[in-house]
Parts: C-alpha cells; sequence; structure tokens
C-alpha cells in the first residue's frame, strides 16, 4: 500500500448469498482527499463503506485502512476512523453535551479532553450556543451536524460519511459540505456517499456505482471530459414539442433526451446523423453545445455499463 494512500481496495466482493452487494472492486483513496461513492440506492455505497470500516466482512479481496489490514486489524482500527452512519445515531432524548460525552467515552477519552475537543468542535461547525434541550428538539440539518461533531470528536484522521445530507435542506447542504472542506484544508480525509450529483463537484474524485460495480473513477471534470468531449446538445423550440421530439430521437436512436427547463438536452451517439436530423426540423429554433453535468455522465456511464440509461 503506497504512503500516500489511506485506503487500498483490491478486488473486493461482499455477498448475501447469492446476491453480491459489492462485485469485484478496486480502488485507493489518497490522503487528505474528499472521496465521492455516487450511486442510486441499492448501488453498493453503505455496504462498500461498512466493510471498510470492519462492520461487515469482506467475502473476498482485500481492504486496507490507514495502513492495516481491516480483515485483521478491525479494533486497531477504531482510533483512526470516524463513522457517520447514514441512519441518525444521536440518542434523540439525550442533550447535544450528554450526545458528545457519550460518544467520547466510547473512544475513552478523558473528560477533560472531551470538554477540550467539544468547545473546538462546536466552533468549528459554527454553532456558538449550544441548544440545551434534547437531541429529537432539533431540526433535521442540526441533528446531522450534531452527528458529525460526535464522529470526528476523537481527532481521526479518515472520515466516513454515508448519506450525511439526506433529507436536510439545500441551505443545510451548502453548509454541511462547507464543514466537510474545511475537515479536508485541514488534512484530513473525507470518504463520503451520495446519490446527489450536484455535490459530487465538491469531490476531489469520484467513483460511479451501479448494483454493485464500479463503472468510473476519475475528477469530475475528466469524467465529463472523457464521457462528452464534445459537449452536450440543448435544443430550443419555437413551440413546446419536447416529447414530440424526444420521441423521434430515440425512436431513431440518435441518443438519449432529458427535458431540461422548458428546453431538450440530448446525450448524443451520433453527431453527423443528428446535426442532419435537427436541420431537417423547423419548430427547433437553436441548437447549442452545453457543458455536461455529473447527472449526465452518470447515466452514461451506467447505460454503458448494461444498467438503466
Amino acid at each position: 500500500m503506497p504512503s500516500d494512500e489511506i485506503i487500498r481496495v483490491e478486488h473486493l466482493v461482499v455477498a448475501f448469498g447469492d446476491f453480491k452487494a459489492v462485485n469485484d472492486i478496486s480502488f485507493g483513496v489518497m490522503r487528505g482527499e474528499i472521496f465521492g461513492f455516487l450511486g442510486a440506492n441499492g448501488a453498493g455505497k453503505t455496504t462498500t463503506i461498512r466493510t471498510l470500516c470492519g462492520i461487515l466482512n469482506a467475502t473476498s479481496g482485500q481492504v486496507f485502512v490507514a495502513g492495516k489490514d481491516v480483515a485483521a486489524a478491525t479494533a486497531v482500527l477504531k482510533p483512526y476512523i470516524g463513522y457517520m452512519s447514514q441512519k441518525f445515531t444521536l440518542y434523540p432524548d439525550l442533550t447535544v453535551r450528554e450526545n458528545i460525552n457519550f460518544a467520547g467515552s466510547l473512544y475513552n477519552m478523558s473528560k477533560e479532553r472531551i470538554a477540550q475537543r467539544s468547545q473546538l468542535l462546536f466552533d468549528f461547525i459554527g454553532m456558538q450556543k449550544i441548544p440545551p434541550g434534547p437531541v429529537k428538539d432539533l431540526s433535521g440539518g442540526d441533528k446531522q451536524i450534531i452527528a458529525l461533531a460526535a464522529a470526528i470528536l476523537h481527532d481521526p484522521e479518515l472520515v466516513f460519511l454515508d448519506e450525511p445530507t439526506a433529507g436536510t435542506s439545500p441551505q443545510m447542504r451548502q453548509t454541511f459540505w462547507r464543514l466537510i472542506q474545511r475537515l479536508a484544508q485541514r488534512g484530513k480525509t473525507v470518504f463520503v456517499t451520495t446519490h446527489y450529483m450536484d455535490e459530487a463537484e465538491n469531490c476531489g474524485r469520484i467513483a460511479l456505482m451501479e448494483k454493485g460495480k464500479m463503472v468510473a473513477l476519475d475528477t469530475p471534470a475528466s469524467l465529463k471530459n472523457s464521457y462528452f468531449p464534445k459537449g452536450i446538445k440543448e435544443l430550443s423550440f419555437r413551440q413546446p414539442r419536447q416529447q414530440q421530439i424526444a420521441a423521434e430521437i430515440q425512436r431513431l436512436g440518435l441518443g438519449q433526451p432529458s427535458a431540461f427547463a422548458d428546453k431538450l438536452r440530448v446525450r448524443v451517439h451520433d453527431e453527423n446523423a443528428f446535426d442532419a436530423f435537427a436541420r431537417g426540423k423547423n419548430n427547433i429554433f437553436s441548437v447549442q453545445t452545453v457543458p455536461p453535468t455529473l447527472e449526465d455522465v452518470f447515466l452514461k456511464a451506467v447505460s454503458g455499463a448494461g444498467g438503466t440509461p
């Protein structure tokens, strides 16, 4: 395992009976990197992250975290990693401080160390006044922020965040990602799973998962350029005929259309054939090339891997 890698996964398979939730994936994560793990629900993201944390056992393959073989040294890993699970794990009837104190006790932290780290973390997350009541009275976004604080209380090198912004407001999602970026700036490695494609723009590299397989891995910019070197075609119309044109594009096999506001975006299969088709349609007002999004990349990658486009 190279010294600049904090995670190394080789041919990981996690099976439940005949079902392979994770099917032969290999990758590495660099120290200080924000590494995004993307995919729809059921793609294998949570199973992978729980295996990396030593919660689940690998069926086959090797997993190294912080230089240690997870299969042989799960207990030794505990001080090096922080894990915020997809399911909210704080105790709702306890106060924020009680939850933080309990989290610290799990890592055998002294009361003095917990108090010191708590103050640093509350300043870090921007919570100047600690709510006195039970956690169940907090907003969904504040609960997630406190869960993050509990996960990093012991100052781990590597932080696993499983769908940390699911169910929160757009504003809270932005706030949470600012915290993630600040963690990386402080030298922490962040491994984050999400199904929000716009969030993945904040990652140094992203892996795209589909049905237990990894279908792509690179930086957001490189993935866009690799899958769409000529961009995406965007059509605007003299009259609303999106559905009719979209159906015709699909029928002729010219590309994969999707509605975008009052326009139609097309992931083109054959550039020349599509251009000839567009020139022959009087109701198409304009055709322009626009930059692809990560959602475009994901849909094309999944389609190429045999998934549903």
